[in-house]
């Protein structure tokens, strides 16, 4: 049977301000803007089930794979407001991106304000190191560095 995933798409983050996300997320990790999208129509309203909404949507990308973040800024349905999400909350819980010398990273956007969990830390199995941040919505995002 052929009916199954072949490959991740995208993963999606609703963000309320575009500007400071893309500063996070483009600027300070690296990611490249591949689209940008203002998006409405039958079409949306009819998938998401939501009459009128409207969102801006931008697909960044990584140097590897093919894998991207959409950000996704809703102007209508307006999002409620954040009240703190934890990586154990139900849902999706945290956006994980592999990246190149997490040290030097962790330094530049420390240096920028971005608040860290902790400094980057060896895994146990000695196979990557690891940090925790959140994006400027509260979004967890774990940064990995292959050993």
């Amino acid at each position: 049977m052929n009916c199954r995933v072949v490959a991740v798409r995208h993963a999606g983050v609703s963000v309320r301000d575009m500007e400071k996300s893309l500063a996070f997320y483009r600027d300070g990790l690296g990611l490249t803007v591949r689209l940008q999208a203002d998006e409405s129509g039958p079409f949306l309203e009819e998938i998401l089930g939501f009459p009128g909404v409207r969102v801006t949507t931008v697909k960044l990308g990584a140097e590897q794979g093919p894998t991207l973040v959409e950000l996704l800024r809703y102007d209508e349905p307006r999002p409620a407001p954040v009240h703190g999400r934890e990586v154990y909350d139900l849902g999706s819980s945290h956006l994980a991106l592999t990246v190149a010398d997490l040290d030097g990273l962790y330094h530049r956007l420390t240096e920028a304000g971005v608040a860290f969990r902790s400094s980057p830390r060896l895994a146990p199995d000695g196979r990557a190191k690891v940090a925790f941040c959140s994006d400027p919505d509260g979004t967890p995002v774990e940064l990995v560095e292959p050993c």
